[in-house]
């Protein structure tokens, strides 16, 4: 897949191209259908299928006290549009300059002069440009205008009539459902960082854990103990997953993802890896004693290795 991150980056005579615009934040189900569509009218009409997005929410700009946490970080991001099959992406860096483009220059800049346009594809509400004000009838009107044709791309509701959306998602990590945010985005979430060395309790306990950088990508979910997997490289490794302050001792560090490997001890130190959460165990809890936590922590691996057997042999 071809990373463009300015308009001077993309090569005279690119194109034409089917083209879709947007955060794409998460890469969730709603995002999949889209790039499916693209990917499908790609082949159909022998252009090139190309993502536009952006290297930072726009609320990062415009409202950054507004601006949500992101779910994905933006290798993550580009690996998933990657494992879609998307041929190009854009990757916009979203400043003052850009905010203020018309619609009228983003799509002369971008669709028509840079990438080709052939057709672009996009959801019933999207808006664009200055204050948002350009429309999906701004770009049917651009659009004869310029000799591109607009699709618009049906909006997925898996279940009581919502929309999948990244603050749905959102809602549900927030949540500590992360089986039901798995639903939603079409893969288990995960978080992706560098391991660090630790306070190192989990090997003095007999739980080694990997611990995870707090400078990650991806969205943390709420404080617990979590199935899941760490893959590093081509290897997964199935392993019971803490998000939380180990309020059993003092001093903890707010938020850590750790991970303890089920069956493997493996020296991780500096290296990034990807931690992905299938399913909750439990809230994360204070115990009165060492030994307490010890055989809860005996019961999660349990239990951890229960809800992974039948999804790592599926």
């Amino acid at each position: 897949m071809k990373v463009y991150r300015r308009l001077v980056d993309v090569p005279r005579g690119f194109g034409p191209s089917v083209v879709t615009v947007g955060k794409f934040d998460g890469v969730h189900a709603g995002h999949r259908a889209v790039l499916s569509e693209l990917l499908s009218v790609a082949y159909e009409r022998s252009l090139t299928a190309v993502v536009v997005t952006f290297d930072r929410h726009p609320r990062g700009v415009l409202a950054p006290s507004a601006c949500p946490v992101a779910l994905v970080g933006p290798s993550q991001k580009l690996d998933l549009l990657e494992e879609r099959g998307v041929e190009a992406v854009l990757e916009l860096t979203f400043d003052d300059a850009f905010a203020k483009l018309s619609p009228r220059e983003f799509i002369a800049n971008i669709l028509v002069n840079t990438l080709k346009a052939r057709l672009v594809l996009a959801g019933a509400d999207f808006r664009f440009g200055a204050r948002a004000a350009g429309t999906v009838e701004t770009l049917h009107e651009c659009g004869r205008q310029d000799g591109f044709d607009v699709r618009i791309v049906d909006e997925i509701q898996p279940d009581c009539g919502r929309r999948v959306s990244s603050t749905w998602i959102r809602e549900l990590l927030c949540a500590g459902d992360v089986s039901h945010a798995a639903r939603l985005l079409g893969r288990p979430p995960t978080v992706r960082g560098v391991v660090v060395t630790g306070a190192k309790r989990g090997r003095a306990l007999g739980f080694p854990t990997a611990n995870l950088s707090p400078n990650s990508e991806g969205f943390i979910p709420a404080d617990g103990v979590y199935a899941g997997w760490l893959t590093r490289g081509k290897e997964s490794y199935p392993a019971a997953i803490s998000v939380g302050s180990n309020p059993t001792f003092e001093g903890g560090v707010p938020k850590q993802v750790e991970a303890h490997l089920l069956d493997h001890d493996i020296d991780l130190y500096g290296k990034t890896v990807d931690i992905a959460f299938a399913e909750r165990i439990r809230e994360m809890r204070a115990f009165e004693s060492v030994p307490l936590l010890i055989e809860k922590m005996q019961e999660d691996v349990r239990v951890a290795r229960a809800i992974l057997a039948p999804l790592s042999s599926a």
